[in-house]
């Protein structure tokens, strides 16, 4: 019995060996390829898991890893392998090439299909080709002076909640205004619909997006939840689910009252006219309701899984740069006095006047003050890519199957490409003279570059400028300290604390 008892033990120990040998293989093969890289500390089966832990400290623990001669380290968890980077010469590498090998998003951007199905954000390379010609002309800079307006009413209803809900407190968390006010402005513009979030609609959507950003990137650093039949044993799994019903719900509702707009009119040539007489032209939901596909109307998939994406790319990562640039500002009086006294010199004594499409081509201070903004604080914090094939870099193999991160908060703040990189600082970027364009990559770069960057920084001057014509910042007392995690989109977890008061235009 004893010896039948041991050979069963055995075989188990045999089946259980050979699994592990096959499940793990491909992490032996890259890892022998990957010996020319600094290797995060590991153990057995597991990996590198006991170096990441809450997402508040991915920062820290990214910065630390991947401060060795070659900026980048070699990191395991579980069966997964990630290579990331704040290598110049890498980064510039990947994001410039247009090879099929390393064109598509990583897997770790798999925790976000069930939201984003393969819109634009995720899209394998040649799928991303076609839908990235589609939607080009919708950012065109004809369509984006067209919405000076939107921009302009959605500000104003901002600055009087905040005039009648935030004057003299001691302090308010601007990010949850600024975020209703930026899904007003994405969904006025790009979907041609109103929906007045900032009169508290649709708040539930707002929390949604982040829960549902939180626990995806979260699943990227888990071995547990990293897998699909583990994560549905957890909480976290119910809450996406409840979350998706929410923000599934939301857009469903944007595209089918834009398509019952538009099948009133009948006639898309007969939309309204701006402010200035023109026709509008075609926003980017009406165009992608119209268009087809190698002889194709969109599918109504098709078109969710685009509006998904834009919907969530279009006002979480404005928020999160409008807040961190009011934040600074509000901690850096000197900087907050020179965007107002260019301020005074655009719309001289009446600051009320309608803003032009000139006057944001006129705000350079303000444009300095944005990019500083987004050095410190990307919208986009990583960026990742999947090694389709094997790569040849520099003599060496990156090995089919590697995630490749690109740690662009770590690449903002390197002191190697930027004096006194923890300092907030507009006028650097007064000349560009000798500066590496792959060491500023705030919006990505590369064929798979931000396709709404534009759009972002037209956004980002509206609010901000409006909000410093009309109120002065301050910080808190005492100091507010942003905590900041990388939640798909760079968030605040402890909020953006600051002051206001009423601004007297002298």
């Amino acid at each position: 019995m004893l010896f039948s008892v041991t050979q069963v033990l055995i075989s188990l120990a045999v089946v259980l060996l050979s699994f592990l040998a096959y499940f793990y293989s491909d992490v032996i093969r890259a890892r022998r390829k990957c010996d020319w890289l600094p290797h995060a500390p590991r153990i057995p089966f597991l990996g590198c898991v006991l170096e990441f832990g809450a997402l508040t400290e991915i920062f820290n623990t990214l910065t630390r890893l991947t401060n060795n001669s070659k900026k980048m380290v070699y990191v395991e968890l579980g069966n997964k392998w990630t290579i990331f980077v704040k290598n110049y010469d890498l980064t510039e590498f990947i994001l410039s090439s247009s090879s099929t090998n390393i064109l598509n998003k990583s897997i770790d951007y798999d925790n976000f299909l069930p939201w984003l199905g393969t819109g634009l954000l995720i899209a394998p390379g040649p799928k991303w080709r076609k839908r990235r010609k589609i939607i080009t002309p919708a950012f065109h800079f004809s369509i984006l002076e067209q919405f000076v307006d939107i921009f302009e009413s959605n500000l104003q209803v901002l600055i009087k909640i905040l005039e009648k809900e935030a004057m003299d407190k001691p302090g308010i968390d601007i990010y949850e205004y600024v975020t209703a006010c930026a899904l007003d402005t994405i969904c006025e513009t790009a979907m041609g619909v109103r929906i007045e979030s900032q009169n508290n609609k649709n708040q539930d959507y707002v929390f949604a997006v982040k829960d549902f950003s939180r626990i995806a990137m979260a699943r990227g650093f888990s071995i547990w939840k990293g897998k699909d039949i583990l994560f549905k044993l957890t909480k976290d799994y119910k809450k996406q689910e409840e979350n998706l019903k929410i923000m599934h719900g939301f857009t469903n509702s944007v595209i089918k009252k834009r398509k019952e707009e538009l099948q009133n009119n009948k006639n898309l040539e007969q939309l309204e006219e701006d402010s200035l007489g023109r026709k509008r032209k075609l926003a980017f939901l009406d165009l992608l309701l119209n268009c087809t596909v190698d002889g194709q109307p969109l599918s109504q998939e098709d078109i969710e899984e685009e509006v998904n994406t834009f919907m969530f790319e279009g006002h979480d990562t404005t928020a999160s740069a409008i807040s961190s640039a009011l934040f600074l500002l509000a901690n850096h009086p000197d900087v907050q006095k020179k965007v107002r006294d260019e301020q005074r010199e655009i719309f001289g004594e009446n600051r009320d006047r309608p803003v032009t499409f000139q006057d944001f081509r006129d705000m350079k201070y303000l444009e300095l003050v944005i990019k500083e903004t987004v050095r410190m604080y990307p919208s986009v914090p990583l960026i990742g890519r999947l090694a389709t094939g094997n790569i040849d870099y520099k003599g060496h193999i990156i090995p089919k199957g590697s995630m490749i991160t690109l740690f662009i908060y770590g690449i903002n703040r390197d002191p190697d490409y930027y004096e006194k990189p923890e300092e907030f600082n507009p006028e650097r970027f007064l000349d560009s003279t000798g500066k590496l364009p792959y060491s500023y990559i705030p919006f990505s770069a590369g064929p798979r570059n931000c396709i709404g960057q534009r759009f972002a920084v037209l956004e980002m001057k509206s609010v901000i400028s409006g909000i410093i014509k009309n109120f002065e910042l301050y910080p808190t007392d005492p100091p507010h300290k942003m905590v900041v995690s990388p939640e798909a989109v760079l968030k605040s977890v402890n909020g953006v604390m600051v002051r206001i008061q009423r601004h007297k235009w002298e």
